[in-house]
C-alpha cells in the first residue's frame, strides 16, 4: 500500500480526495433531506426551542434561582421577543439552509471518517495504532460542543440579546434569519472549537507544535480563549466564563495529547 502511495502522483491523490468530498456531500444531502422532511421537529422543537420558557436551560436556571434564595429572578415566564419573517422567500430559504446545517451535523462522523480514510494510508502502523478510535473521539467532541453551544450558550445569547432594549419605546421583533443565524452559528462554533485536541494531535504529528511550545505560550492561549469567548457569546461575564472554562480544560488536555504523541514518536 505504501509503495502504491509513493507511485501515485499529486493529481491521483487529488482525484481520490475529490471522491471523498463527493461522498461526504452526498451524506450531507441525504441527512439534509431527512431534516427537510421533518421540519416540525427541526424548527418547532429544536431550533426555536431556546425562545420558549419551558426550554431545559431556563427551567434549570429557575430551579437554581429558587434554591439559592433568589426566588424567580432567573425564571423566564414568557419569550422577550417575537420572531417574524420579512421577505417573501425568507421561510423557504431558512428551511433550506437549516436542513443543510442539520445534515452537516448528523453526517459529521461519516465526513470525518472519509477524511481519516484519506489520511490514514500516509501514516505508519504505529501512528495508526496510536490514533485508534479517533473517529469516535472526534465525533464525540464535536457533538458535545454542539450540545454545549445549543443548551448553554444559545439560550443565554438569545435571552440576553432578545430582551435587551435601548428604550421601552422600541419593541424587539427579531427576524427569522437573525434568530436562526444566532443559534446555528453559536452551536457550530462550539462544535468546531471542541475539536481542539484532534487538531493538536495532527499538528504535533507533523511537527508544527510541541508540548513545550503549548506550555510556554499558555498565557497567550488563555488571552486568545477569552477573546474568542467574547466573540461567540453575548457581552456578559457569565456567558464568557461558561465558554472559557471548557476551552481552558480542552487546552490542558491537548497538552497531554501532544506529550503522548511526541513520546510515541521518540
Amino acid at each position: 500500500m505504501e509503495n502504491q502511495d509513493k507511485e501515485m502522483s499529486f493529481l491521483d491523490h487529488l482525484e481520490i480526495f475529490r471522491w471523498h468530498l463527493i461522498r461526504s456531500a452526498i451524506a450531507i444531502l441525504f441527512c439534509g433531506i431527512i431534516a427537510f422532511v421533518y421540519k416540525d421537529i427541526v424548527f418547532d422543537i429544536i431550533l426555536l426551542g431556546p425562545m420558549f420558557p419551558d426550554f431545559p436551560t431556563y427551567k434549570a436556571l429557575c430551579t437554581i434561582s429558587q434554591y439559592i434564595g433568589f426566588q424567580d429572578s432567573l425564571c423566564l415566564t414568557k419569550s422577550p421577543f417575537n420572531i417574524m419573517n420579512i421577505t417573501m422567500s425568507g421561510q423557504f430559504a431558512a428551511h433550506i439552509t437549516t436542513s443543510i446545517f442539520a445534515g452537516f451535523i448528523v453526517a459529521f462522523p461519516y465526513i470525518f471518517w472519509e477524511l481519516w480514510t484519506f489520511v490514514r494510508p500516509a501514516l505508519h502502523a504505529s501512528e495508526i495504532k496510536l490514533a485508534r478510535g479517533i473517529v469516535f473521539f472526534s465525533s464525540g467532541l464535536f457533538l458535545f460542543g454542539i450540545l454545549f453551544g445549543y443548551y448553554i450558550i444559545s439560550p443565554l445569547s438569545v435571552n440576553f440579546l432578545g430582551s435587551y432594549q435601548v428604550s421601552n419605546i422600541v419593541a424587539n421583533e427579531i427576524s427569522l434569519g437573525s434568530f436562526i443565524s444566532t443559534v446555528t452559528t453559536v452551536s457550530l462554533a462550539n462544535g468546531i472549537i471542541f475539536e481542539l485536541p484532534v487538531l493538536v494531535y495532527f499538528l504535533t504529528k507533523i511537527g508544527l507544535i510541541t508540548p513545550n511550545f503549548m506550555r510556554i505560550y499558555r498565557r497567550h492561549a488563555m488571552v486568545l480563549i477569552l477573546i474568542l469567548s467574547a466573540i461567540i457569546t453575548p457581552p456578559d461575564i457569565i456567558s464568557q466564563v461558561l465558554v472559557s472554562l471548557p476551552l481552558i480544560l480542552l487546552y490542558e488536555v491537548s497538552i497531554k495529547i501532544s506529550t503522548n504523541v511526541l513520546s510515541k514518536k521518540e
